[in-house]
């Protein structure tokens, strides 16, 4: 777990961002929850955590994550490259089209990712991708699965990743469940994962999995 507490922004306020947004913040972390409306039924919902507008939570914090639907993130975050200048920008997001049932499809990179291109957007930023390979209760519960899962970091800065590694910590992940897979690019083998995320849902429905790696 990380000993220092950390300025985080994190952008999307729905199942994702709320979820991390508690979870942090009951580790001792200062949150500023980006959401579109803060005066909204979703600022109110999450006492002792401050709640701004999103370009406001990016400017103020020094990690910011990307909880936003990944289809329109590289939209969303270009526009606000001023206020990610200089910060980790951790990317969970998975951008894929709606396969018409409220699933994923198909993948909005294909032989690329969303992580790499924002990375190429936001060249004063540095990225890392992780968390986006299980349903979001995992993000913050790793230890319910009966199976040990997974969170695999992708990111060209080592730096960057080992404060990334310090915040899992925190959201109870162990040492031993964290896969460094390498620089920015490996990141679309993990984006490529969600592709069997909607199958399992339509045999299994809602219940909490990780795409992981067996040892």
């Amino acid at each position: 777990m990380t000993t220092t507490t950390t300025s985080i922004g994190i952008l999307g306020a729905g199942r994702v961002g709320a979820n991390l947004a508690d979870k942090l913040a009951a580790a001792g972390h200062r949150i500023t929850l980006g959401v579109r409306d803060p005066r909204g039924a979703a600022a109110r919902a999450h006492p002792g955590i401050t709640v701004a507008d999103q370009r406001t939570a990016a400017r103020t914090a020094d990690v910011v994550i990307n909880a936003t639907p990944g289809d329109g993130s590289l939209e969303r975050l270009t526009g606000l490259r001023a206020e990610l200048t200089g910060k980790i920008l951790v990317d969970v997001s998975n951008a894929t089209r709606d396969a018409g049932d409220g699933l994923p499809g198909e993948l909005c990179h294909p032989g690329g990712s969303l992580a790499e291109q924002l990375q190429a957007a936001l060249p004063g930023t540095r990225v890392v991708k992780t968390l986006n390979t299980m349903l979001f209760p995992v993000m913050t519960a790793p230890g319910t699965l009966a199976t040990p899962p997974t969170a695999y970091l992708s990111g060209d800065d080592e730096s960057a990743k080992e404060t990334v590694a310090g915040l899992l910590g925190d959201l109870g992940w162990r040492p031993g469940w964290i896969e460094d897979l390498g620089d920015i690019t490996t990141a679309r083998a993990t984006e490529a994962m969600i592709l069997v995320v909607p199958h399992v849902l339509r045999r299994h429905g809602f219940q909490p999995f990780a795409v992981s790696l067996a040892r």
